[in-house]
């Protein structure tokens, strides 16, 4: 399978509707069905993303739906279902997750037509198991999930839910509370960003276009992403139908310490760097969740003095978004607006992108100095730059 390289197009104009073709289809998914993440304590997390971010309350199991191990409280916001899990005990996959990452992503599960095939179809292809295809039942029908290993511990879920009515999953129940904060404008996942050891970036993209179909969409080299002291690498996989991105970082030399180095140093290991999520209206998304207390990184003032030479007309009022600290970036297809969080817990990996897209499909290339330097800063602060 060819890759793209950034340097060999005009801007984002490469016929990327020939990219989505490369991806082959033995494996369609029709879209992200939930995010897992291991968490230290699920019920004061899950306070925090309602309140934070706008979820609502969905599903729960636990104690008293007859699971010991582990209890999980899902959330919904439009399209994205967030599935918050604690240990009960020590000792379990759980456990052992958090004793070495801390709060993180777990599972990215994926929504499926038959997950037997999905399954069949990546271990031929040389993906490790993380579990078989097993059918979960409940009076609401059932479900059929499988799984597989992507980089460090990171897993994917197949799920297949055709044939199931119910809340969310079998064993679990109706998440009932007097406390739902209205949303903040969430609508869907865009994409979810891997950070993996120097020297694994082609082989974990090589694994996405092997086990998976998955095309090169975009590669950006150590000089698209660098600043006078870090540079990392990415390449961004995609599955036929767009619904799926994952853009693959690693670190590249540099005279200080990369956010990515920073992430493997504190997460011990890969995983996900950041979860992207979608809006129709930014403004009105960052101002709420500004006011409820979200930290986003700091855009230098002086950044919005190019905006408009190297933008062009925008509908958005720009002094709005310079006091929001939300970026702007065009493509040929269009333009888009964007904005990242500090990261949500105390070790400095896991964050979130809120991004609006006017048309465009790309990254923003453009705010890639900006924000690295913004990153650059904290690190700084946090004294491991």
């Amino acid at each position: 399978m060819q890759t793209s390289n950034l340097k060999d197009v005009t801007n984002y104009n490469y016929g990327i509707e020939k990219i989505f073709e490369k991806a082959e289809d033995f494996l369609p998914i029709n879209g992200t069905d939930y995010v897992e993440l291991y968490v230290g304590n699920a019920k004061q997390a899950a306070h925090y993303y309602k309140t934070a971010f706008g979820f609502q309350s969905l599903a729960y199991c636990g104690l008293e739906t007859g699971v010991k191990d582990r209890t999980s409280y899902v959330l919904v916001q439009d399209k994205i279902r967030l599935v918050l899990t604690t240990p009960m005990h020590p000792g379990n996959e759980v456990s052992q997750h958090l004793a070495k990452h801390g709060d993180g992503v777990k599972v990215i599960a994926l929504w499926v037509d038959d997950a037997r095939k999905a399954f069949e179809e990546t271990t031929s292809r040389g993906a490790e198991a993380y579990f078989e295809p097993v059918i979960e039942r409940d009076e609401y029908g059932e479900v059929v999930r499988s799984g597989i290993r992507t980089y460090g511990d990171t897993v994917h879920i197949f799920v297949e839910r055709k044939n199931y009515n119910g809340i969310f999953l079998p064993g679990y129940i109706p998440y009932t509370s007097e406390y739902n904060p209205v949303p903040t404008g969430l609508k869907y996942i865009d994409h979810m960003v891997g950070n993996v050891e120097l020297g694994q970036m082609n082989k974990w993209s090589e694994f996405y276009a092997k086990t998976m179909g998955f095309a090169n969409l975009v590669t950006f080299d150590d000089k698209d992403i660098s600043t006078q002291y870090t540079a990392l690498m990415s390449k961004v996989m995609t599955n036929g139908n767009g619904r799926i991105k994952f853009p693959i970082n690693e670190p590249a030399a540099g005279l200080k310490k990369s956010q990515v180095e920073e992430y493997l140093d504190f997460y011990h290991g890969a995983g996900c760097q950041h979860i992207a999520v979608a809006t129709d209206d930014i403004v009105f998304t960052i101002s709420e969740m500004r006011k409820r207390g979200v930290e986003f990184l700091h855009v230098p003032g002086t950044y919005y003095d190019t905006v408009p030479n190297r933008v062009g007309q925008i509908a958005e009022d720009l002094e709005i978004l310079k006091s929001l600290g939300i970026m702007v970036d065009r493509d040929e297809e269009g333009y888009l607006l964007q904005i990242f969080t500090k990261p949500v817990e105390d070790r400095p990996t896991l964050f979130f992108e809120i991004i609006q897209r006017k048309g465009a499909r790309s990254f923003g290339k453009g705010n890639f100095q900006a924000l690295f330097e913004s990153i650059e800063a904290e690190q700084a602060r946090r004294g491991t730059l």
